[in-house]
């Protein structure tokens, strides 16, 4: 495709972070509903970038994230990927537990409590995405992995087939208790979809 953000139209650009104040302020009520109290959730970017940058978005591809992964099929195929550095993971389960978290003691509830974040996120995007566009998503079940950055990237390229080479970011900060965490959103797109989210955004590229 070769496009950067800077090279989208005005409306695009718009339309796309719209988008993930929406998604955002859904996925905030939602994980506010599940711990009894208020979380905020604001997106300070959204944009489009080269698959090439995701690695140092994150810390690098040697860094250590927790990762979300849901396929998406429908209209424009591709997967999701919500990354958090390690570090931002225990913060965030510390709020959603209402615990300390150590390395030691993570486990089964602490894995699935990041899956139904990452699929709480996905699904506020999608709905999102798909009032903008008028195009269908359906999302799979979510998975997790903890690992480096670029294998994790690796799995998820893996999976995906035959992809573009551009992702739509957009980054989310969570707030609550007096903690900042910071997450990284990805739509992972097959070839030609990220065109098709575009060209229903109002302009063919």
């Amino acid at each position: 495709m070769g496009n950067t953000f800077e090279s989208l139209s005005n409306f695009q650009k718009d339309a796309l972070k719209e988008v993930g104040n929406i998604g955002a302020g859904n996925a905030a009520t939602a994980l506010s509903k599940l711990v009894g109290e208020r979380i905020e959730m604001s997106v300070p970017q959204v944009r489009v970038l080269p698959f090439s940058q995701i690695p140092e978005i994150v810390g690098g591809p040697e860094a250590v994230v927790s990762g979300v992964y849901i396929r998406i099929t429908g209209s424009a195929p591709g997967g999701i990927l919500f990354l958090l550095p390690f570090s931002d993971s225990k913060r965030l389960l510390a709020v959603l537990l209402k615990r300390e978290i150590s390395d030691k003691g993570w486990g089964e509830l602490e894995n699935s409590t990041l899956m139904e974040v990452g699929n709480i996120l996905c699904g506020a995007f999608l709905n999102a995405l798909a009032m903008f566009t008028s195009l269908s998503f359906y999302p799979s079940v979510p998975s997790l992995c903890i690992d480096m950055a670029g294998a994790i990237l690796g799995t998820a390229f893996h999976s995906l087939g035959e992809v573009g080479d551009e992702a739509l970011f957009i980054e989310t900060e969570f707030s609550c208790q007096a903690q900042h965490i910071v997450g990284y959103f990805f739509f992972l797109p097959e070839a030609e979809s990220l065109t098709t989210i575009l060209s229903s955004l109002g302009v063919n590229r």
